[in-house]
């Protein structure tokens, strides 16, 4: 699945964008899941999981952070395996403790998650074996406010979830939300720098190693949404709308505008930034602009996903 050389006993299933990366840590006592992937995604999650665990439970599912596209099979694998221990970051714990799906995300997103329960807490300054590797717990603010990152310094290998991409990073969310969280993002490249990592599994995307030109084109994105924020607020308003699209495949522009109307996160977004337009003409504009990059496309009326 990956041409980089990882340690005996990691193995990267990397699933594209609706579904984040499953990162499966192996050894002779236990086998543990990094990230489930999307709700639409669960029965391929659980026979990727099936094949590569040849006839061996489950035993251990983390989760990174809670964005839908993270734990979104988290409740197909605690039905498959009723002996998973789950772990969570413990800012969220409150929340799914009472499924409050608004504080989640998932009403603001508009995207699904079938309740899942857990079992334990991944603190940040705690260590963990898996894999017979230990892992420290790191928190990473900024995309997520509760999200971690883990970190095997015996082999200098971070799992970064949406903390850095080869490529960049994942939407801030509380930005979208009016919460300055830009810093946070700095704060948390400052500290994957620090600790040096010679080989990134990412949330999304293949598994790289060179670290420092993804850190360049991470800060520098990072500067453009700071100096811009309507800049960061007009992608996080696309990757909700391709996000959608993605997991339905094709919808009428009717229909699919109508959607978008009734998501919270979009109507903050238009609230603070789409001063002077209606809000169908604002949305629509977003649309125009991914078919102008050929992330959709469109043929009498209807969308269609086009491959990211």
């Amino acid at each position: 699945m990956q041409s980089v050389r990882l340690p005996d006993g990691i193995t990267v299933l990397e699933r594209g964008w609706l579904s984040a990366n499953n990162i499966l840590l192996c050894d002779d006592e236990s086998a543990t899941l990094i990230d489930s992937g999307y709700v639409k995604h669960q029965d391929q999650t659980l026979a990727l999981i099936e094949q590569s665990l040849q006839g061996r439970a489950l035993d251990t599912l983390v989760n990174t952070h809670l964005h839908s596209d993270h734990c979104g099979g988290n409740a197909a694998l605690q039905g498959k395996y009723p002996h998973l221990t789950t772990w969570i970051p413990p800012g969220s714990a409150p929340n799914v403790s009472s499924w409050n799906d608004e504080a989640l995300s998932y009403v603001a997103t508009g995207q699904n998650c079938p309740r899942f329960l857990f079992n334990e807490l991944l603190l940040p300054g705690t260590q963990h074996r898996w894999a017979g590797i230990d892992w420290d717990v790191h928190a990473a603010p900024g995309h997520d406010p509760d999200s971690v990152i883990l970190f095997a310094p015996q082999h200098k290998l971070l799992i970064s979830a949406d903390a850095l991409w080869q490529n960049g990073f994942g939407v801030v969310f509380p930005e979208l939300e009016g919460i300055e969280a830009f810093d946070e993002v700095s704060q948390t490249l400052d500290l994957i720098e620090k600790l040096r990592p010679e080989i990134i599994i990412p949330g999304h995307g293949p598994v790289f190693t060179d670290l420092q030109s993804a850190l360049s084109l991470a800060r520098s994105k990072l500067n453009a949404f700071a100096v811009q924020p309507e800049r960061h607020a007009r992608y996080g308003a696309k990757v909700l709308l391709k996000f959608k699209l993605m997991e339905w495949g094709s919808i009428s522009t009717a229909e699919f505008s109508s959607w978008a109307q009734q998501v919270p996160y979009m109507l903050e977004i238009f609230e603070r930034f789409g001063t002077g337009y209606s809000l169908p003409t604002w949305i629509q504009m977003m649309l125009d602009e991914l078919s102008r990059s050929g992330a959709l496309s469109l043929e009498e009326g209807i969308l269609f996903d086009a491959p990211r």
